[in-house]
């Protein structure tokens, strides 16, 4: 068996105030879980779902057990990286729905357009999409040449 990811999971110390935030910077649908403090989330059509293969993971909030993370320390545990369409208008509402700037959007040749945000409850995230900020698709085979 492939070692595949397959679930995330997001610690929040207020569950609700970053399932606000993601649903609305984002779109995920979170359901909670019988009368645990956890969520499930569904990140969108084309994640994998029980059953069906997918292109995408889908994953869950759960209640913080302990303080969030301190501002300005290096990252502990994984961090999320979520494509998006248009990274610099959905980094600029991450700011207008909370989020602190960790990394600023930028072009990584070949990779793509990348930024991270620090969510209101302190988690480090990221996004990313295949347009350079020169509208040059990295996936595009003629985009090599």
């Amino acid at each position: 068996m492939a070692n595949l990811v397959v679930h995330f999971e997001i610690h929040a110390s207020e569950p609700q105030q970053l399932i606000d935030f993601y649903s609305s910077l984002l779109g995920w649908e979170f359901t909670r879980f019988g009368d645990m403090d956890y969520w499930s989330i569904t990140t969108g059509e084309g994640s994998i779902q029980v059953g069906s293969a997918g292109h995408g993971i889908n994953g869950g909030l759960t209640r913080r057990r302990g303080p969030s993370p301190v501002a300005g320390a290096p990252v502990a545990g994984a961090n999320l990286v979520v494509a998006v369409d248009d990274v610099d208008s959905t980094f600029t509402r991450g700011i207008e729905l909370g989020a602190v700037e960790a990394l600023p959007p930028d072009d990584m040749p070949g990779v793509g357009r990348l930024a991270y945000l620090i969510d209101p409850d302190g988690n480090v995230f990221g996004f990313l999409s295949p347009v350079l900020s020169d509208g040059t698709n990295v996936m595009d085979p003629q985009a090599s040449h």
